[in-house]
């Protein structure tokens, strides 16, 4: 019962996740966002005390039970060794943990969190990891379905869906994620939870925990015969049947091993003492539906804890032609964001913001220091003031939540003009789209040349009331850059 009930709950929160990431409508992530702010690191770098008060009692109680049942990445990890599992049976073996290469990895993340290195962060936080593989590899081929079923609907007049852009945001980051993918699934294919227990900081943290946990798998020598298929399928290679013991800092409360063993020499709970045992000696072997029962319970009830309503306003989406970005001296990074210095030491790059932007505005950078981190530009749409939704769906504080009200003061950058592009004096036509599109009204046209009455009119831009939005680059006719381009400001400011 109990592995069926973590199975449950493990593929819930696999499927929920997965569509939160791949959801470009914004129809199920006000429902679903919660589910992001529940991650531990995500949880830790936004000081969410609730959400980390919860995980470290789920864990200080049941052990584990966030990789096998809240991870995405420990959950995709296990349906890989479960496929495998089909073909090979009683394929794991005990093997010593590998504390040096534990320890090193947890080591190298929290020395590149202090030096501001978030693209290393980013390369080894979990719920990150698989955020970019759904965003980078799933979410392409769910806009294409889309756009198939949008063209077969239009067909018969019914505007059920609509048709939506697919393009490469990132080459660096989609080699990334497929390199990363192509990881995961090998290490899971031949070990199992390998990944789990040698690379991964967030495993490490719990595995602390875990040694003090409540409820344990436990060994009854007088009943186990050494037949060894607890430790055979035992994907965390944590059971050490020879010994009778359990490395409790990798067991993930699978529940596997309890569902192989026919001897009744495995249990899963607190583990009694002598005189405990000996009043218990002569009973059938425990059964694990209340246990079970009550984990279920215990995460769901977390969970739902820690659900947010949040009010979300959709943007909308531009008819725009393609551009090329230019070459800002300073990235635009999400108004919420406060400075760059705060988005490249709290944001995992998870892409989250960057999967739910519905004006086609975040992407990931290429910078090496912020690698995949979300910054901002133009080419196929702006940041409209009434759309704030990457801001509500951040989870680690790296995109502070705004209102729409609040988000028209912020000011993450300023328009820049570029006389040689703008067609008024290149073919000598009256344009002002920048100015007539300008939401703050931080563009006025005036002429090139005041004392000639002919002289075309350009766009003078006031750097006190633009807020860096992009509508003017983005709606600016000029091919293939911009007259009028967006330069970011190293810390926001309100206007």
């Amino acid at each position: 019962m109990l592995k069926k009930i973590r199975r449950t709950l493990a593929v819930l929160a696999f499927v929920l996740i997965t569509l939160l990431f791949l959801d470009f409508t914004d129809t199920l992530q006000g429902w679903l966002s919660w589910l992001a702010d529940i991650q531990f690191l995500p949880a830790v770098l936004a000081l969410n005390a609730v959400a980390i008060a919860l995980l470290v009692v789920l864990t200080l109680v049941f052990g584990r039970i966030y990789c096998s049942v809240i991870c995405p990445l420990g959950v995709m990890q296990d349906i890989v060794s479960w496929i495998h599992g089909k073909a090979k049976k009683n394929r794991f073996s005990y093997s010593p943990a590998k504390s040096w290469l534990r320890y090193t990895m947890l080591v190298v993340l929290v020395v590149a969190w202090i030096a501001g290195i978030g693209s290393l962060v980013a390369l080894l936080e979990p719920y990150s990891n698989y955020g970019r593989i759904v965003t980078n590899l799933l979410q392409p081929v769910y806009m294409w379905a889309n756009n198939a079923l949008a063209a077969a609907a239009e067909h018969y007049d019914s505007y059920a869906f609509y048709s939506v852009d697919v393009w490469m945001k990132s080459l660096p980051t989609l080699i990334v994620a497929a390199a990363m993918l192509v990881i995961v699934v090998v290490m899971a294919w031949v070990g199992g939870r390998t990944y789990c227990n040698t690379i991964c900081p967030v495993g490490t943290i719990l595995a602390q925990l875990s040694r003090f946990s409540w409820f344990k798998v436990n060994i009854d020598e007088s009943k186990c015969t050494g037949c060894g298929l607890c430790s055979k399928n035992c994907k965390a290679s944590c059971i050490d049947f020879k010994n009778h013991k359990v490395d409790y800092t990798r067991c993930v409360t699978c529940g596997d091993c309890l569902d192989k063993c026919h001897f009744g020499a495995l249990t899963y709970g607190h583990k009694a003492t002598k005189a405990e045992a000996q009043d218990t000696s002569d009973n059938q072997p425990t059964d694990n539906t209340r246990r079970a029962m009550l984990v279920g319970a215990a995460i769901i009830g977390a969970d739902v804890a820690l659900a947010q309503a949040k009010k979300k306003v959709d943007g909308g989406l531009a008819v725009i032609e393609d551009k090329q970005e230019p070459k800002r001296t300073t990235p635009l990074t999400p108004p919420g964001s406060l400075s760059a210095s705060n988005m490249a030491k709290r944001c995992t790059a998870c892409q989250l913001c960057v999967s739910a932007c519905p004006n086609g505005v975040l992407r990931p950078s290429s910078d090496l220091m912020t690698l995949m981190q979300p910054v901002m530009s133009y080419e196929h749409g702006y940041c409209r003031p009434e759309c704030n939704r990457c801001s509500q769906l951040c989870p680690t504080g790296a995109i502070q939540p705004i209102g729409t009200d609040e988000k028209s003061s912020i000011q993450v950058g300023h328009a820049v003009w570029i006389k040689k592009n703008c067609v008024a004096v290149t073919d000598g036509v009256a344009c002002g789209n920048c100015a007539r599109h300008c939401p703050s009204g931080a563009i006025e046209m005036v002429p090139l040349d005041e004392n000639d009455p002919d002289s075309p009119f350009v766009p003078a831009v006031n750097t006190e009331k633009c807020i860096g939005c992009g509508a003017c680059e983005n709606l600016c006719p000029a091919r293939p850059f911009s007259a009028i381009y967006g330069e970011g400001h190293e810390s926001h400011r309100t206007i």
